[in-house]
């Protein structure tokens, strides 16, 4: 009989694994545009960030998909409650979890990383508020970042989906994880210029919060002007979550066999729910 997981350990687990995300993933970030202090020192590039990136989400599901399925992600959390059936009432709190280990991983990273960006950037200016959250490329306007999350972040959750779908030729084994990271890492080299690709509203706005807290008075603004930015990678990203969600429901998964037909075709027995580990940025 398979153990009933309580929601402190789902939240537990949410909140480690996207703590995991953002040490790795800011904290590239960080070693890149602190790369140039002391100038001996190569810091990286931007396939540096992407696979950094990956990686996080990779081992970040690793860490807790097994006890909450590592969603990691407000917009997956809300489209798997919207399209596959996920608990309603877990939705605000596993959000919450996710902000939490986001903010906290953010301020391990600042301090961390807090000598390097005192000497190249004392004041905390715009110039290295990129290490914690994301913004308009140069001459990227607000409309245009606001649509290149919402691509983004479709996307990401269409493709978990057919990832994790279990008749969609799944990764064998407990490979999905590592496949997500790829995932991500394609994403960042196709869709990083916009915007950043945040495709994650806790991973964009704990870090960015973060920053605030502890020096960054411009947290909230874009790099390239006087606007109001933070609310474009949590809404952004969630509509995006619901379009990609869609994208695979009804272009995909209504096609497929059901589960029961596959394993009679494939002459395998149908698995039982403990063997479902979940794994989704």
């Amino acid at each position: 009989m398979t153990k009933k997981i309580p929601l402190v350990g789902e939240l537990s687990a949410e909140c480690l694994g996207t703590m995991i995300l953002i040490l790795f993933g800011c904290g590239v970030v960080a070693q890149v545009i602190g790369g140039g202090f002391p100038k001996a020192l190569d810091g990286g590039d931007h396939n540096s960030i992407a696979f950094a990136w990956g990686f996080g989400v990779a081992l970040g599901v690793y860490v807790a998909g097994r006890l909450s399925g590592a969603h990691l992600n407000p917009a997956v959390t809300i489209a798997l409650a919207v399209f596959k059936g996920f608990d309603r009432r877990k939705v605000l709190p596993f959000i919450g979890a996710q902000f939490v280990g986001a903010f906290i991983g953010a301020l391990i990273v600042r301090y961390a990383y807090s000598d390097q960006i005192r000497a190249i950037d004392p004041d905390h200016t715009k110039a290295t508020q990129g290490i914690f959250s994301t913004s308009p490329g140069a001459g990227v306007s607000m409309t245009t970042a606001f649509i290149d999350q919402i691509i983004g972040t479709a996307i990401l959750v269409a493709v978990i989906f057919a990832l994790t779908n279990a008749v969609n030729n799944p990764p064998l084994g407990n490979m999905a994880p590592l496949i997500i990271g790829i995932l991500v890492v394609a994403i960042g080299m196709a869709w990083g210029t916009n915007a950043g690709y945040a495709i994650n509203p806790a991973r964009d706005f704990g870090p960015r919060l973060a920053s605030l807290v502890t020096g960054y008075g411009d947290a909230m603004f874009s790099a390239n002007g006087p606007e109001l930015y933070f609310w474009v990678p949590i809404v952004a990203p969630i509509i995006g979550g619901i379009l990609g969600g869609a994208i695979f429901v009804f272009g995909i998964e209504r096609f497929l066999p059901s589960e029961s037909d596959d394993s009679q075709e494939i002459g395998v027995s149908e698995p039982t729910d403990s063997e479902h580990v979940g794994a989704r940025h």
